[in-house]
């Protein structure tokens, strides 16, 4: 069974299927995020070694755009334990092509009305107030 693993690695090698989240992670925050996009166009994060649109496993890593689209958001005020320090926060739905994110909207008061629908955004990576851990955060880069 390693030894398949190990064939498999090398067969996939460069496609990211076989990457974890936290790599994932590491990809965006070093601004290199991308999706694994089938011969359909479904794209996906990893890890997934298939489409779960589809269930193609030719996937292969693409980029994601520079800037994706906030479709929907909610102000949180009563968070989990994990987000304790960081609340109120506005955590968002945002488009970026072949996949939607969600991560925390920051830069903008979470009470405040210039938190809207269509909001161009970029995506990275910073730590959680409360904890430290690894947070998908959007930050405006204009007005739509």
């Amino acid at each position: 069974m390693t030894t398949e693993r190990t064939e498999d690695n090398e067969r996939n090698e460069g496609t990211g299927r076989d990457a974890d989240h936290g790599e994932w992670l590491e990809a965006l925050a070093d601004g290199e995020g991308y999706a694994l996009v089938c011969p359909e166009g479904h794209g996906s994060l990893p890890p997934r070694r298939v489409c779960p649109e589809c269930g193609s496993t030719s996937l292969s890593r693409e980029p994601l755009p520079d800037a994706g689209v906030v479709e929907t958001f909610s102000v949180v005020h009563v968070p989990s334990p994990g987000f304790a320090d960081d609340a109120p926060y506005v955590n968002a739905v945002a488009d970026f092509g072949p996949i939607r994110l969600t991560g925390v909207l920051r830069g903008i008061a979470a009470e405040s009305d210039a938190v809207e629908i269509g909001r161009r955004v970029t995506a990275t990576v910073e730590e959680r107030a409360t904890d430290g851990e690894p947070l998908i955060v959007f930050r405006s880069i204009g007005e739509r």
